[in-house]
């Protein structure tokens, strides 16, 4: 176990890192405290030019939730190519390499694999050959970063215990870390503390942001179906007319965060389809609405699920309609824990410096189902910069990720299991 007192250096097992070293003269963003003379992340950079093409592999051939078969026979290929045990199936497609030296702790690291139902539009040589398909939010580099850092783990073994890397399927939507727990990952493979990185666009090249807490939204998804009677629409006064009912809730939902939740807490609500009709003339019988709510803590989470119901309910009832009403909760809050938190800070600074660190990095409203990973196992979140996204962030059909950051990621999983799993000199 690493040491948690309040030294500022962290040993890395043959390089002893400050974290207040200062950034040679010169250097490039992703140079740095990092990647000049024999930082963490130098001992990485012989693998560049192959992680870079596994990643460009995986973009090029992207498969979405429960569909990564490809995906998994080239990652359990490669890792039973390094000498790590691979175990299979988990979730359907997981793939959980275990590597172990010696007794001692184990940990999780965890990667993505899937990708997002969307059409590429970058225009790239590694653009997706699968039309509708696309690794828009950078599991493709998550992959590649946690490939990297096993096959380094692997040749140079400078730890004392077990680290285990979980190659997770179905991120998006489909909660594949919930399948994969279910199906026993923790229970046939357990660990002592799990982490789990995501790129971040909007950070500065390099950074690493994280926060003890709550770090990415909980994820709930509504259907609101509003019945009314249908009728001619030159005669409006024979039915009930489900359009305008549905907008009256849209509108009154608005007003749940705004007056319904405590303005120190933070939620949103947001309609993202209505579907009503299918003609000019003909006031439709129904009107569907749909939507997510987003927060972070359960009681919030409870309060926006009574409340939009009950509105939606009595604004129905009022205009002689009623309302058909389905409530999903997908995924929970990711919530960092403190020493492993503190631990992966302290790691950071020594990889990076301490200048490249956000220590408390402002939550996400997005979502993240390692949320489930961290309710069963203490860990940590951690989000690595890529830069500027240009306008090209996450989910966007031109959205490609920055393959100068693969290093550095792989450097940081690679400290994070020296680190965790110290072995005595």
């Amino acid at each position: 176990m690493a040491n948690l007192d309040s030294a500022v250096t962290i040993e890395l097992k043959g390089c002893l890192v400050s974290s207040s070293n200062p950034k040679p003269e010169g250097a490039s963003p992703h140079d740095a405290d990092f990647g000049v003379g024999s930082g963490p992340v130098d001992r990485l950079r012989p693998l560049h030019d192959e992680m870079t093409a596994w990643r460009r592999d995986f973009h090029a051939h992207p498969e979405t939730a429960f569909e990564e078969h490809r995906t998994s026979d080239r990652i359990a290929g490669l890792l039973a190519g390094w000498g790590i045990e691979v175990h299979r199936g988990l979730g359907g497609t997981g793939v959980v390499g275990s590597l172990t030296v010696g007794a001692g702790r184990c940990i999780g690291l965890r990667a993505d694999m899937d990708a997002l139902h969307l059409h590429e539009a970058t225009g790239l040589d590694h653009q997706s050959r699968h039309p509708g398909r696309m690794h828009a939010c950078g599991h493709d580099g998550h992959c590649a970063m946690l490939l990297g850092a096993a096959r380094h783990l692997a040749g140079t073994r400078r730890f004392r215990g077990t680290v285990r890397f979980v190659f997770q399927p179905a991120e998006e939507n489909e909660a594949g870390a919930r399948r994969m727990i279910e199906d026993g990952l923790f229970a046939r493979f357990p660990v002592d503390a799990v982490y789990g990185m995501h790129n971040w666009p909007d950070a500065p090249e390099g950074a690493v942001g994280l926060r003890t807490g709550p770090v990415m939204a909980s994820f709930d998804v509504f259907e609101a179906v509003v019945v009314g009677c249908g009728a001619h629409a030159a005669m409006p006064h024979l039915g009930i007319d489900p359009i305008p009912i549905a907008a009256q809730i849209v509108a009154a939902w608005q007003g749940v965060v705004a007056r319904g939740v405590d303005p120190l807490d933070s939620a949103v609500v947001s309609v993202t389809q209505i579907h009503a009709g299918d003609t000019w003339n003909v006031i439709p019988d129904r009107a569907t609405l749909r939507g997510t709510a987003r927060t972070f803590r359960p009681q919030v989470r409870d309060r926006l699920e009574s409340r939009l119901r009950a509105l939606g309910t009595a604004i129905c009832e009022g205009a002689g309609a009623s309302m058909e009403w389905c409530y999903e909760r997908r995924y929970p809050a990711t919530v960092n824990h403190a020493r492993e938190t503190e631990l992966a800070r302290r790691v950071a600074e020594a990889v990076v410096g301490a200048g490249q660190v956000i220590p408390d990095m402002p939550p996400s409203m997005g979502s993240e189902d390692f949320a489930f990973m961290l309710q069963r196992v203490p860990g940590c979140y951690l989000r690595l910069g890529t830069g500027d996204a240009g306008g090209r962030g996450l989910h966007s059909p031109r959205y490609d990720f920055n393959d100068r950051v693969l290093p550095i990621g792989a450097a940081l999983w690679v400290a994070l299991a020296e680190s965790e799993l110290a072995a005595a000199d």
